[in-house]
């Protein structure tokens, strides 16, 4: 290891340690030639992970990217303000711990969607309004039941579901917070 200070290739580990996640060693380290100390740290280089696209193409895994996604749904919804790099971080410990270096794309929308879906349903349904592309409607409404269904709603019949754009039983569309008097 060379000198941070003076480029000298003589340097000798003074203090070594694990850092908390174990995957890190973090080094103290002192040139032989100026005496300077300086800390290093070693981490094992994660694999390349390369997702495949629908249309063939391959583009590496970023991480980032898949942060930034998970927050848009979560944006303004009662979760922890880390919860999307949490998911992020899961996300990625999964795909790499399938032992390959190509993923499919849409096993990463998978495993977004499902952390979604645990989180919360709404930021759930927005990513997957966007994810899966649902044609119409009626699509986006399937989904929705099948919430529902999952949640064990079978009590709220679907006529008496909130939807959207129907007047309310007053038949006065966007007039929430006038009293009239």
């Amino acid at each position: 290891m060379r000198c941070a200070h003076c480029g000298e290739r003589e340097t000798r580990v003074v203090d070594s340690r694990d850092l908390d996640d174990s995957a890190t060693i973090r080094r103290r380290r002192e040139c032989s030639a100026c005496a300077t100390r300086f800390t290093t740290y070693e981490r094992v280089e994660a694999a390349r992970l390369v997702i495949v696209k629908r249309d063939g193409g391959r583009q590496e895994f970023d991480r980032e990217k898949l942060a930034s996604g998970l927050r848009k749904a979560l944006t303004r919804r009662p979760v922890a303000e880390d919860a999307a790099e949490k998911a992020a971080d899961e996300i990625e410990t999964e795909l790499r711990s399938q032992g390959t270096t190509e993923v499919d794309s849409s096993r990463v929308g998978a495993l977004a969607m499902a952390k979604l879906r645990e989180l919360d349903q709404i930021a759930y349904i927005r990513f997957a309004s966007v994810y899966q592309s649902f044609d119409d409607l009626e699509a986006l409404k399937r989904e929705v039941d099948s919430l529902y269904a999952e949640r064990g709603d079978d009590s709220v019949e679907a006529d008496h579901r909130p939807t959207v754009g129907k007047a309310g039983k007053s038949g006065k569309a966007g007039r929430a917070g006038k009293t009239g008097r």
